[in-house]
């Protein structure tokens, strides 16, 4: 799993891949942009929470449905070529992408979640 990433978003509420009451699943958010899903391995739970943020953010008319499946998209094609390799440079490389993914959704939320907001 993606450390750092974790780490930042220790203290926001997101859904849970095993199910979690009223919460829209990880399939059904991939849904939305396109009928193929991808399979994160290891990195599901974090993906999901990253698109479960960017998608309240969406809900909340702060992000756009073709800026949201944008995300999705670039997430999904950055992980098939860095994500699943094996090398652990490459790797690395979509590590700090994701990284930088999930800052920008958590922004994203906490523009329209106030309970994101520090105060």
């Amino acid at each position: 799993m993606i450390g750092a990433a974790a780490l930042l978003a220790g203290c926001v509420s997101t859904p849970s891949l095993e199910g979690t009451r009223g919460a829209t699943s990880f399939e059904a958010l991939q849904k939305m942009c396109s009928p193929q899903t991808v399979d994160y391995g290891h990195d599901a739970q974090i993906v999901y929470e990253t698109f479960f943020d960017a998608y309240v953010a969406n809900r909340r008319g702060r992000l756009s449905n073709d800026d949201f499946c944008a995300f999705q998209a670039s997430i999904a094609q950055r992980h098939e070529s860095e994500g699943t390799s094996s090398d652990p440079k490459v790797r690395n490389q979509w590590v700090e992408f994701f990284n930088e993914q999930r800052a920008r959704a958590l922004g994203w939320r906490a523009t329209v979640d106030p309970t994101l907001r520090s105060g």
